[in-house]
């Protein structure tokens, strides 16, 4: 770690129990995410560092750029390529890396817990909540055992490893039963996340097999489970259903108003009584606030385990009063929608980010003597990708797009909200060479686990009992 790292760590890790005041008010960045990194960039150019120091606390060492997900796991950009390095996006501000395992708003202190080392606490005079979600799952039998997630980039390149793995296996299998568990790949969960992630995927496994003599793209078998009616509840009706009936003719099976009742051992049985075996179970049936928000902090929440905000981006008790020095926006938090009364901002980049600018902003004002003002924000519109030349896209409240021009609307719009010029420059440089040379399509597999290998190969030691006797018999002798 870089010295100015080690003194940040040092002063951060001793600032709750030093007896002296801080020259400047400490504003402290809980997730490195889309309202974190997006937070702390606008203070640092808003503030200067004699008016405030900056904080953010991560596990990771990046941000995800969570709507490039899809492509990184079908390969169409590369997985470094859709993450932001804090140290080369945080620039003037102090990053540390560990989890957030406490907050006591009451005395101004966080609990950080590093992966390595002993928990400790920092002091803090503004906090900003920013830490996201995480997977929501239910009681579902074999469901920890066999799924894999679809929210960070580990697991959409290892869903990437996987599918391709499994073609690998299969071209050289003759057990007709064994082929068709390995070429069945199940998703659960209609939303954004879902159909994305099963659309590129099934769109990269498809152009795969012309790679295997023994394997075409009719022995492919794509599932998906969604427990709803319909599938992109995010986009009007007619949109959703062009989306099912596009994806029905690729050959990819739903089953709607449907839920997953078991996948032990990769046997999947269904609420309507379906079985079958699928080797692959992808889990992106939603999310929920980040649980430490409900279970280790005094910061109020809703009954969904959120940030309870104003339209200021403000935390407020039930009473709707004010807390003092706290703020937070995106996953984590119930932000209003002051356009829909009565419903709260989806939990989507889009937001985020928006909320991050306005949250950023506000406390600035605040700083400066000004009153903060609502997050406010009409929705732009909507664009999904469906694979590779596929999308449908919803603009403006008017503009409805679908196929190639929907996909281009989709990956013009993330890629100008993808973080840092250098990571724009290296998107757009893969695509160029993806459409020049064609996708890549090789599994790494041992990347899950490195050491395997070097470890089968290993020879054990000798147990000392055995080299104390021979040692004796040859003196013996």
């Amino acid at each position: 770690m870089p010295q100015n790292d080690l003194t940040s760590v040092s002063h951060a890790q001793t600032a709750a129990t030093s007896p002296r005041p801080r020259k400047v008010p400490r504003i402290l960045v809980l997730g490195g995410g889309s309202v974190g990194l997006y937070v702390a960039r606008r203070l640092r150019r808003k503030l200067k560092k004699r008016e405030a120091a900056i904080v953010v606390v991560d596990p990771r060492p990046y941000m995800t750029y969570a709507p490039f997900l899809p492509e990184a796991g079908a390969g169409s950009i590369d997985a470094r390529d859709v993450v932001a390095p804090h140290r080369r996006a945080l620039k003037g501000i102090d990053v540390l890396q560990g989890k957030v395992t406490a907050i006591e708003h009451g005395r101004k202190h966080v609990t950080i817990t590093p992966e390595e080392g002993d928990a400790y606490e920092v002091s803090y005079d503004e906090l900003v909540v920013g830490l996201g979600s995480v997977s929501r799952t239910l009681p579902i039998p074999g469901l920890a055992e066999t799924a894999i997630g679809f929210k960070n980039v580990e697991e959409a390149i290892a869903v990437r490893n996987h599918v391709i793995n499994r073609l690998d296996v299969a071209s050289s299998t003759w057990d007709a039963e064994l082929r068709t568990r390995m070429l069945t790949f199940t998703f659960v969960g209609g939303g954004f996340a879902g159909i994305e992630a099963l659309a590129e995927i099934e769109d990269m496994a498809r152009y795969a097999t012309r790679q295997y003599d023994t394997i075409s793209p009719e022995d492919l078998r794509f599932v998906m489970i969604e427990g709803t009616g319909r599938i992109l509840p995010e986009v009007t009706e007619p949109m959703s259903l062009y989306a099912l009936d596009t994806m029905k003719k690729r050959g990819i099976e739903f089953h709607l108003n449907t839920f997953l009742s078991s996948c032990e051992g990769g046997h999947v049985v269904t609420s309507t009584g379906v079985e079958f075996d699928s080797d692959t179970v992808v889990w992106t049936a939603g999310v929920r606030a980040n649980p430490v928000i409900k279970e280790a902090s005094d910061l109020p929440v809703d009954k969904m385990g959120r940030v309870a905000v104003t339209p200021t981006l403000q935390v407020v008790t039930e009473d709707g009063e004010i807390v003092e020095g706290a703020w937070a926006a995106g996953d984590c938090a119930a932000v209003p929608d002051v356009l829909n009364p009565g419903s709260f901002c989806p939990p989507n980049a889009q937001h985020a980010i928006r909320q991050a600018k306005r949250l950023a902003d506000n406390i600035v004002a605040r700083h400066k003597g000004g009153e903060p003002k609502d997050y406010e924000h009409k929705n732009v519109g909507v664009v999904a990708s469906l694979g590779l030349y596929k999308g449908v896209a919803e603009l403006f409240g008017w503009l409805k797009l679908r196929g190639p021009l929907a996909w281009l609307a989709h990956r013009g719009y993330h890629v100008m909200a993808m973080p840092t010029g250098n990571r724009k420059i290296r998107i757009l440089i893969g695509w160029m060479g993806q459409f020049l040379m064609g996708r890549e399509l090789v599994s790494l597999g041992s990347l899950h686990d490195p050491r395997n290998e070097f470890r089968a190969a290993a020879v054990p030691p000798k147990e000392k009992q055995k080299v104390v006797q021979t040692a004796t018999t040859s003196a013996g002798k």
